[in-house]
């Protein structure tokens, strides 16, 4: 074997063009650019060459079954379809209602999402690390959608990965609200471990410090204002540790970015230089590395944010000014909501944001400290 062929492989990206025209609807949170954006931003600050690059396919109904039932499958394909369901089906399947509106690619693109996850997990089989922004979709239930999710990625790739032999995984959930749907997928599996960190109080008005799933879990319910300094103490001082107990074969970090001082839908404080330090950290605790999109309702906070957690994956320096191309990318963005009217200039000129550091609250610690007291199914692994 010469030194190349010893050399591992760099980072992978996995998107779609789907994503570039697709919207929810006029009004809705998600109707904004978002993976388009990013592969756009990266491609134009060069960190995006051809062989990094790779088209999510569409997951098929039979590869959805493996979570989703299949008469929910067949009820968002003809929904899809007819541009409708009748009143039983959207109250059965809670499409077309309560912010999951039936909208053009309502099946194809959610089901591309689940595609490029499960692949996701077939490119990391031997090691290696995925990078999947379309990803992310915490809160699907096998025969309903919920909270903006129609299928359950995640869940999806985090089956695939069992299914390959890796095992065990962990799932670390950035997002600003609780990973319900991934935690209780796996809540009688112990291959699988959930870490959640969110905004306590936040919807789904789930994971309590208490809830450990039966003890496969961890749920780091977080106040309002967390900031850079905070999410750097949960990472040092639960996750690692738990990591460390684990000794993961693989982990899924669910990067969803709303959480971040400029996302509207969250209380959140974070930069995402606090991002970026987090999947530093976490992609070094296993040798087969996932990482997903998620939430993120600001154009330009999740463009700069997920742009930079590629760079992080790739050990690319961030640069303090962006080159007019990937300055151009930014400011073609729009986004339906007051505070898009009149972006600041730091939006469209620069990657990453002032750092947001400051005190670590008693409440922070003492949820580090609950969700590493009691027996948990980390330690039973190392025992094994």
């Amino acid at each position: 074997m010469t030194d190349t062929d010893a050399m591992p492989r760099p980072p992978l990206l996995i998107a779609n063009e789907i994503y570039r025209k697709s919207r929810y609807g006029t009004t809705h949170p998600l109707s904004i650019p978002r993976v388009s954006t990013v592969v756009d931003l990266c491609r134009a600050l060069d960190w995006l060459p051809d062989a990094q690059y790779v088209d999510s396919p569409m997951a098929t109904p039979a590869q959805l079954a493996r979570f989703h039932d299949p008469a929910y499958i067949a009820a968002l394909k003809r929904a899809e379809e007819d541009r409708d369901a009748p009143a039983d089906v959207k109250a059965r399947h809670n499409i077309g209602i309560n912010n999951n509106p039936i909208y053009t690619e309502v099946f194809r693109r959610p089901a591309t999402a689940c595609g490029g996850s499960i692949l996701a997990a077939d490119l990391v089989k031997d090691g290696g690390i995925v990078h999947h922004p379309p990803g992310g979709t915490h809160h699907g239930r096998p025969d309903r959608a919920s909270g903006f999710c129609y299928f359950n990625d995640p869940v999806l790739g985090l089956l695939r990965l069992l299914d390959l032999g890796v095992a065990p995984v962990l799932y670390v959930d950035l997002d600003a609200h609780h990973g319900d749907g991934v935690q209780d997928a796996f809540h009688d599996d112990d291959r699988v471990f959930t870490i959640s960190i969110h905004e306590a109080d936040r919807w789904p008005r789930t994971g309590p410090v208490e809830d450990r799933a039966g003890g496969a879990a961890r749920n780091l319910p977080v106040p309002r204002g967390f900031n850079d300094s905070e999410l750097d103490y949960l990472i040092e001082h639960a996750v690692v540790p738990l990591a460390e107990r684990l000794k993961p074969a693989a982990i899924m970090i669910q990067g969803g970015c709303d959480g971040l001082e400029d996302d509207p839908q969250a209380r959140l404080s974070l930069s995402n230089r606090g991002y970026w330090q987090a999947v530093s950290v976490l992609k070094g605790l296993a040798p087969r590395v996932i990482v997903l999109g998620g939430g993120g309702y600001n154009p330009w906070a999740v463009a700069r944010c997920w742009s930079g957690v590629w760079a992080t994956l790739n050990g690319r320096p961030i640069p303090e000014v962006l080159p007019a191309p990937a300055e151009s990318v930014l400011r073609e963005l729009w986004w339906a909501h007051r505070r898009g009217r009149n972006p600041p200039e730091h939006w469209f000129t620069t990657l990453a944001d002032a750092p947001n550091a400051g005190a670590v609250r008693d409440e922070v610690r003492a949820v580090a400290r609950a969700v590493l007291d009691a027996p948990d199914q980390a330690r039973r692994w190392a025992a094994e």
